[in-house]
């Protein structure tokens, strides 16, 4: 009998440890499980930005990030020095694209960019998914993709991102405003253009919705268009597309054949600028003789609806006054430069178009005694690309930087550097 009861404890003993073990196996291993990862999905970025796998309490994909946009501020060499802000010729790898929680292909690059690298402010990240098919950028906080999540209701909802905006007139611009500073990862391209001796620049990430814009750029006489890197790559980090000509004659020659160029690429089915481009909303600038280019550009090309010359004035007493009323111009100009006196003169001239000119003032004592010759397209960089944000993509606020008895441009500080702007402006409503 005793053994009996013995035998009896120890199969019931079995069956209770094999149940328990049963549960167990379940509880690890069930489908949906917090604390079963699945493969595809994507969760939360570990402490070294790298995407965990894992999955939501109801078996959604659960991507996202730390939350740590880029910030273009910090000391990570995207602090605003000329050439910082993008890699070389981009000739990159595609992006890898992710797997959204239905199952469908969500493309780590956008259709048409013709098979470059997307990539955020920081130069990593392919555009997530957003509920409608449409792609959306996403930012993790060491540039890894950052795919967008997965709401309760099986929806995608869009990753936010540090850098896209859409201006006003269906402009996009980056979403960072300082134009002290890069905002984007760019492509870079050099021997190329209508001569193949000219620089094309543009975002990385070109928008799958909005226009970008076109920002001819014009080198001083005797100067390589690479001389200006730094201004060129500022520009396409703003959201701008700009094409760098060889040389600049000063009579708008070269900035015609660059913008017809620009025009095949738009209408090209194997060009990365394939439909991305606004060509009748384009700006005109350049250094010196690249400044009378840019001029010309805007008296004769019916495209061309700005032009800001940096260092420059028109040498025979003023064409301000032949650019169309219904554009705008401006000009930066040296307190000790070679074209301080041609710079006011052609600002004078302007009778009825909205023209502005701006004077930098208190400069080292290099020299020529203070802002000179050269001062525009590195110590004033930023007044262009402002100047751009304003006529190009839309951005009405910074008119008061500008227009007015007092303001950024008008006699503020020049940020980053010693002096102050000295400008003023007419014909503006």
């Amino acid at each position: 009998m005793a053994k009996r009861r013995l035998l009896s404890v120890v199969v019931l003993s079995g069956i209770f440890a094999l149940t328990s073990c049963g549960d167990t196996e379940s509880a690890v291993a069930g489908p949906g499980s917090e604390t079963t990862p699945q493969i595809g999905d994507l969760t939360t970025s570990s402490s070294d930005g790298f995407a965990l796998p894992g999955s939501s309490s109801d078996g959604t994909a659960l991507p996202g990030s730390s939350g740590g946009l880029f910030d273009p501020g910090s000391s990570d060499g995207m602090g605003g020095k000329p050439g910082i802000g993008g890699g070389a010729d981009i000739g990159g790898t595609p992006a890898t694209g992710s797997s959204s929680s239905i199952g469908q292909a969500v493309p780590g690059s956008s259709s048409n960019i013709g098979g470059e690298a997307n990539s955020s402010s920081n130069g990593q990240a392919a555009p997530s998914s957003s509920s409608n098919g449409q792609a959306t950028p996403g930012s993790s906080s060491n540039g890894q993709v950052a795919p967008a999540s997965s709401s309760s209701a099986g929806q995608a909802t869009p990753a936010s991102s540090s850098e896209v905006a859409q201006a006003g007139g269906g402009i996009f611009l980056a979403e960072g405003q300082e134009e002290e500073k890069d905002q984007m990862k760019v492509v870079y391209k050099t021997n190329t253009g209508w001569d193949g001796q000219g620089i094309l620049a543009y975002p990385e990430q070109l928008s799958s919705d909005k226009k970008h814009a076109v920002v001819v750029w014009g080198p001083g006489g005797g100067e390589k268009p690479d001389a200006y890197e730094g201004m060129i790559r500022r520009l396409a980090s703003h959201g701008f597309v700009v094409i760098a000509l060889k040389e600049s004659p000063g009579d708008a020659s070269q900035a015609t054949k660059a913008l017809d160029w620009l025009e095949q690429q738009n209408k090209d089915s194997n060009s990365p600028l394939n439909g991305k481009l606004d060509m009748n909303t384009v700006g005109c600038s350049g250094h010196s003789m690249g400044g009378l280019e840019s001029e010309q550009a805007a008296i004769k090309d019916k495209r061309v609806i700005t032009a800001f010359l940096n260092n420059s004035g028109d040498r025979n007493g003023g064409a301000f006054k032949n650019i169309p009323a219904t554009k705008t111009a401006g000009v930066v100009f040296g307190e000790k430069g070679m074209e301080h006196d041609n710079a006011i003169s052609d600002y004078r001239s302007a009778t009825s178009v909205p023209a502005c000119m701006i004077e930098m003032t208190g400069g080292p004592m290099n020299n020529e005694g203070g802002y000179g010759h050269g001062s525009g397209p590195w110590d004033g960089m930023a007044i262009t690309i402002a100047w751009m944000r304003w006529h190009l993509g839309g951005e009405d606020f910074r008119k008061a930087d500008f227009v007015g008895s007092s303001g950024k441009y008008i006699n503020g500080n020049i940020i980053g550097k010693q002096g102050k702007w000295k400008g003023e402006c007419k014909n503006f409503n």
